[in-house]
């Protein structure tokens, strides 16, 4: 089945690089106009210089998402020029892991700001106009560690569980106004992250997926997409796991 796609706006964060890319380029790809989110003006604008020299449309926008104000400044400016944004994917997250007893205060704060936060910030700031439209698509990428937890990740865990519990409370929030939101859970994705990790610990973690391999990019861009499509409208409040069977 070919999805249906009419050509909208969608804007990723985190899109210079991994999964944010792999999303950045597919949405791109079926014809969306794709606004590229992340800190580093280099690496969004990479990505967006990408997708438009192969015919697509696309802009960067460095933006420090963990910023409530830049947001705010980013997000006006956006909706001065394309109205309203009609597919948000919140993909921006970073990880400063340590056991609780090891972990600062500092590191706790980075990481909810950045992986929770930032998703509260861009989407009080751009559902206004999808409400006027009566059409939206938000999908927040979560993680099965915000699922089943993991040793050493409590600050990335409780952010990405809260991620699913704002989905789940938004959802119906806004379906009266036709606006769906769903997370999407990723678990190990090959990804310049897990590229640093050594044969020890890949070892270790294939142990605990059924599928004995780690997932790809575009794994989980391809289930965006399809949410994200005219199809997906009767879908709204879930999670989606794209863990190789972790989380079952």
């Amino acid at each position: 089945m070919k999805l249906t796609h009419q050509p909208r706006v969608a804007l990723v964060t985190g899109a210079g690089r991994g999964i944010g890319k792999a999303i950045a380029e597919l949405l791109a790809a079926d014809g969306h106009t794709v606004l590229c989110i992340s800190k580093n003006p280099a690496s969004c604008g990479g990505v967006a210089d990408a997708i438009t020299a192969t015919g697509g449309k696309a802009k960067a926008y460095p933006v420090d998402v963990a910023d409530a104000a830049a947001v705010a400044q980013a997000s006006e400016a956006i909706l001065k020029e394309y109205e309203t944004v009609d597919i948000l994917v919140n993909n921006a997250g970073i990880t400063k892991d340590n056991l609780i007893f090891r972990m600062s205060d500092e590191d706790w704060q980075d990481v909810i700001s950045t992986n929770l936060s930032s998703a509260f910030y861009w989407i009080k700031s751009l559902v206004r106009p999808m409400t006027r439209k009566r059409w939206g698509r938000i999908v927040n990428i979560g993680s099965v560690v915000g699922r089943i937890g993991n040793p050493g990740q409590a600050n990335y865990a409780a952010a990405k569980a809260g991620l699913h519990g704002l989905t789940m409370s938004l959802a119906r929030e806004f379906a009266s106004r036709n606006i769906t939101t769903n997370t999407v859970a990723p678990g190990f994705i090959s990804t310049d992250m897990t590229g640093k990790l050594n044969d020890e610990q890949k070892n270790a973690i294939m142990k605990v997926v059924p599928l004995q391999r780690f997932g790809t990019t575009t794994d989980v861009a391809s289930l965006v997409n399809f949410l994200v499509s005219e199809e997906a409208g009767y879908i709204t409040g879930q999670v989606f796991s794209v863990d190789g069977g972790m989380a079952m």
